[in-house]
């Protein structure tokens, strides 16, 4: 494991996996770099996967106050000099931490996988000021149950009553996922109010020159899809595609036809600007 230093001197811890080129990835949020293991692992056969813990999270040092998405680029940043990696993967909020990066980093490939970016509304933000309030008020459960069904629009277990759902979220906060998601549920809902708050038109990320892919989950909330084709019409360099069979933890559970469509395009080089040689 390395450390990197980041720009304000905090230290991130680096758990890095394989040989090859080189590829960082930004996690999403309400978890921790462990269950993108088996994902890293996929792929430590043709590339050195770098996985780090965001802030306030596992090994990684507190965030600084107030929170912004800032401090998530300038991290990114960080670690991307310390690898020479020009390559990235984003997930959740990690999509949109890493989407913004790109336009202000050198990033050659960008790969997003059910990035969370609202363009025109398209991010369901409604349930939020309820959750907070819930979170504020120390009611784990229903913070919990009003985030998982806000979020999850296109699961049966959101339209159940609300009692229902708050029980369900009582039993699985008695598991290990349930408490560590738990615990990261203030996290989430700040990284949640980001997103609302970055809501705008599809030509705003226009000038990200990268290479991307907008990959989504078939099995999972559609608002992914209409983002992503719209972002695919109006970056310069990306296309969006459904993974048959996925749904929103399905890079963390690394199918082989994922691990595939991830490792393909990574592999692919980068059409070359004028006057610069293919990479």
């Amino acid at each position: 494991m390395e450390r990197v230093t980041t720009f304000d001197g905090a230290t991130i811890a680096l758990h890095s996996t394989g040989t090859g080129p080189g590829i960082v990835v930004v996690h999403g949020g309400g978890v921790t770099i462990d269950v993108y293991r088996r994902f890293a692992a996929a792929l430590a056969d043709r590339f050195t996967v770098h996985l780090y813990n965001r802030r306030g999270r596992g090994d990684a040092p507190a965030r600084a106050l107030p929170y912004t998405f800032d401090q998530e680029v300038s991290d990114l940043a960080a670690v991307l000099a310390h690898t020479g990696a020009g390559n990235v993967v984003g997930h959740s909020a990690g999509g949109l931490i890493a989407l913004d990066a790109a336009l202000r980093l050198p990033i050659q490939r960008l790969a997003l996988y059910d990035a969370a970016i609202s363009i025109d509304g398209s991010f369901p933000a409604s349930w939020l000021p309820a959750a907070r309030a819930a979170a504020a008020a120390g009611d784990l459960p229903l913070a919990m149950a009003l985030t998982a069904a806000g979020i999850n629009t296109h699961q049966a277990a959101a339209r159940l009553p609300l009692a229902v759902r708050v029980v369900m979220c009582r039993l699985f906060l008695r598991t290990p996922i349930g408490r560590m998601m738990g615990d990261l549920l203030p996290m989430t809902l700040d990284e949640s109010t980001l997103i609302a708050a970055a809501d705008g038109p599809a030509d705003r990320w226009a000038g990200v020159t990268a290479s991307v892919l907008l990959a989504c989950g078939g099995r999972g909330p559609r608002y992914y899809v209409t983002a992503d084709d719209a972002l695919a019409a109006a970056l310069p360099n990306a296309r969006s595609m459904q993974i048959p069979g996925s749904a929103h933890d399905g890079i963390n559970r690394a199918p082989d036809n994922l691990v595939e469509v991830f490792a393909e395009f990574f592999a692919t080089p980068v059409a070359p600007r004028s006057g610069e040689p293919a990479r």
